[in-house]
């Protein structure tokens, strides 16, 4: 085996993981990294509106956000408006104290949906009075079940997608065992 042809087989797997370690960012799907008022927290005043920030920017226009309360009141005063990687909903005034859970639906850069709930409970009741306004049905506890909805932001595999990371690494591996393989053999 040539000189070039040996340089090759040695670099080839070097570069493949430098692109994939670049790109792996690429796919990773945004996160929740906070909240106000925060995940299961104890809050004494009403607040007047729900800020999420995620760990990218978030297209306000691709985000759905509801926030019910008690009975399953949807407290909601309008779309939600971003900045960045924040985005913030108005509400109105809150109702009853009790258990209130905001869930959200957005859309990761790479193109795939994320959704979750946090829950927090307001301690003390608010100024306003229960609207007659139901919770949507996609997926907002309902006053049947406030604790049975879920809490947590699903992974990449809980939304139905499998990761690709994985393949890369196994490309990378067959590759690189290939271009050993090609070198001892042109050895002997």
């Amino acid at each position: 085996m040539s000189p070039v042809l040996r340089r090759l087989a040695v670099a080839l797997p070097a570069v493949l993981l430098a692109l994939v370690a670049g790109a792996a960012p690429a796919w990773a799907h945004t996160e929740l990294e906070s909240s106000s008022p925060a995940a299961n927290s104890q809050v004494g005043a009403a607040p007047t509106s729900v800020s999420l920030t995620f760990s990218e920017d978030i297209a306000a226009a691709d985000a759905t956000i509801s926030v019910a309360g008690p009975g399953g009141t949807d407290y909601a005063a309008g779309p939600a408006t971003g900045d960045g990687d924040t985005l913030t909903v108005p509400l109105r005034p809150l109702g009853a104290a009790g258990a209130y859970t905001v869930t959200y639906r957005v859309v990761s850069d790479d193109g795939h949906p994320v959704s979750g709930t946090v829950p927090f409970t307001l301690t003390s009741p608010g100024p306003g009075t229960a609207a007659a306004t139901p919770a949507p049905a996609s997926g907002a506890p309902t006053a049947d079940a406030p604790e049975t909805a879920p809490q947590t932001v699903p992974t990449a595999a809980d939304d139905g997608g499998a990761p690709v990371w994985p393949w890369v690494v196994l490309a990378v591996v067959v590759i690189g065992a290939g271009a050993v393989f090609a070198l001892r053999r042109s050895r002997t």
